[in-house]
Order: structure tokens, then sequence, then C-alpha cells
């Protein structure tokens, strides 16, 4: 049975729909390379696209390391700042050493020479013969302030004592010599002058003896008797 077809608006007709065209990509492709015939176009648009890539590829890597680099800059930095407070305290340290040390070698040598003159009267009065008695005993060498350094290293000058007495013998003087020579703490005992002259009417002779301060090798004093003289002396 045909159908019948009316058209209610005059002057117009139907159009058929059109047709979905599909794309042939594989025509698309085949056409654009087509247009590529030139081998050296070809290699230039490759030689771009691999430079690019392996830019990017720097890029990245460049950032990672400069990332890196930072990071470790800033663990360098804590460190050296923590590293310098340390070694401030260390320094600080030793030199509080260093002052306590230098301190107590001072002591030390300021402890071992405050016996000194002790020492020598006490050996001086050991050594003294009989019938010969002393008129001053007094140091002969330059009185100086010794510094701190000198003291530190115990390096100060020698003490030289200057001795005047007075003796009946002769030979009694040569006694005291020979014993004041003996005595680890004096050295360098020399006569300076002797002269004879009288006191209260008696011949005697007057003697003059220069001597050293000697410190003594603590081996020798624990041999030499520690006496003192008698009332006879």
């Amino acid at each position: 049975m045909a159908m019948i077809e009316i058209n209610l608006l005059p002057g117009t007709t139907a159009k058929p729909k059109a047709a979905r065209r599909r794309i042939d990509l594989g025509a698309l492709v085949a056409g654009f390379g087509g247009r590529f015939t030139d081998p050296w176009l070809t290699i230039a648009l490759g030689s771009v696209m691999l430079a690019g890539a392996i830019g990017g590829t720097m890029w990245n890597l460049q950032r990672r390391m400069a990332t890196d680099l930072l990071a470790q800059e800033t663990r360098a930095t804590q460190d050296s700042i923590r590293f310098r407070a340390v070694i401030t305290r260390l320094r600080t340290a030793e030199a509080q050493r260093d002052s306590v040390l230098a301190q107590m070698g001072t002591i030390s040598v300021l402890d071992r020479r405050r016996f000194i003159w002790p020492h020598l009267l006490d050996e001086i009065a050991r050594s003294l013969p009989m019938y010969t008695w002393l008129r001053s005993v007094a140091q002969s060498s330059a009185v100086t302030t010794a510094s701190v350094d000198q003291i530190a290293a115990d390096s100060l000058p020698p003490l030289a004592v200057r001795v005047i007495g007075v003796t009946i013998d002769i030979q009694a003087l040569t006694i005291f010599m020979k014993q004041l020579e003996a005595s680890p703490f004096i050295a360098d005992v020399n006569l300076a002058t002797s002269t004879a002259t009288e006191v209260e009417g008696k011949a005697v002779n007057e003697f003059t003896l220069d001597l050293v301060y000697e410190r003594p090798d603590p081996a020798l004093l624990r041999t030499v008797p520690l006496t003192v003289p008698g009332p006879d002396r």
C-alpha cells in the first residue's frame, strides 16, 4: 500500500538528513606524511623534538640537583653554627685550664722559694764553728722584682749573700768555709776580706764571705742530718 505525503508549507521541500562524515586517520596521516617528503626536513623536525626532550630532562635533573644542594647547604650551615658554639666553649675551657695551670705553677715556685732565707740562716748557723760569731748576713745581689713569667718559668736570678763575722782562731774561718761548702743549699763560697783587728782589747780576725744560695737535689736532702747547733756554738 503506497503512502501519500502532503506538504502543508508551500515553497519548501523536505531535505534528506545529512549523513555523518567519518574521519579516516590512516588517510590523514598518509596525506600529512606525503607533504613532508624532504628527508632533511624530517631530520630537522626530529632533532627539534629530541632537543626539546633532552632539554626537559636536563631541566628536571638540574632542578632536582639544585634542591639537593640547597638541602645540603642548609644542613652544613646548621652544623657549622653548632660546631662553632662547641669550639668556642672548648677554647674557653682551654684558656681557663691554661690560666689555672699558670697560677698553680706560680704558687708552686713561690712556695719553694719562701724557705730560702730560713734554709740559708739554718745552714750558716749549723756551719758556724766555736769562737766565731757573725755581725751581719745580708743579700748582696741586686734586689729586683720578679715578673710573672720569671716566676712561672722558675728563672729568677741567683741569690747572693754576704756574711761578715769575727773569729779568734784563723783556723776556725777555714773550718767555717768548708762546712758552708758542704751544705747542699750553699755554693760558691769565697773569702772577700780578712783583717786582723781588736775587740775589747783582744786580737781577732774580721772576715767577709760571699756565697750563693743553691737549690739542692731532693735526693741529697734525705742524707743531710737536720741538727740544730748547740749552745756551745
